[in-house]
């Protein structure tokens, strides 16, 4: 087995973790709304934490913790909890290139996202599309529970149906 590293993300990253994510949007089409510009998209100023995966010194992964925007997860969790928004954070951005994925990367970042969610005390949220059933399965094999569904919505006019979870 490879040796897997699990660490803040960090600047250096950058160019690692967008080459990565270029590689899994040509091989599973994530994210639908396309990769035009990386660097941007991993970036956000909504990342409140991120996450990397390294295998033999090369970014094989990715995950971050944002801060809501009108997502239907968090609107979802709002009205079944009682929570406001400042308690919530979403789940994203989790990618794992094709090569990596049998050393159980992608698991181990969720597990890092998710300590990082209770020791914080911010309940996590997510939605993943109903086309990558194994995120879904791997989200619920973790413990996070459907809350709900809804179209996920992008480019121009174009929506994809959804599953919201919450954290465990």
């Amino acid at each position: 087995m490879k040796s897997v590293i699990i660490r803040p993300f960090e600047n250096d990253d950058l160019p690692g973790a967008a080459a990565a994510l270029i590689d899994v949007h040509s091989t599973d089409g994530y994210p639908v709304e396309g990769v035009d510009q990386p660097e941007a998209w991993l970036r956000s100023a909504d990342v409140i934490a991120a996450w990397v995966g390294e295998v033999d010194g090369s970014i094989v992964g990715h995950v971050a913790i944002m801060r809501p925007h009108g997502e239907d997860a968090v609107s979802l969790w709002m009205q079944q909890s009682g929570d406001q928004e400042d308690q919530i954070a979403v789940l994203a951005r989790l990618f794992v290139v094709k090569a990596a994925r049998k050393h159980a990367v992608g698991e181990r970042l969720t597990q890092a996202a998710m300590s990082y969610g209770s020791e914080q005390g911010i309940r996590l949220v997510l939605d993943v599309m109903t086309k990558d059933a194994a995120a879904m399965r791997l989200y619920e094999r973790l413990g996070w529970r459907e809350i709900g569904r809804a179209p996920h919505h992008y480019g121009n006019g174009q929506s994809i149906d959804a599953v919201c979870y919450v954290a465990p």
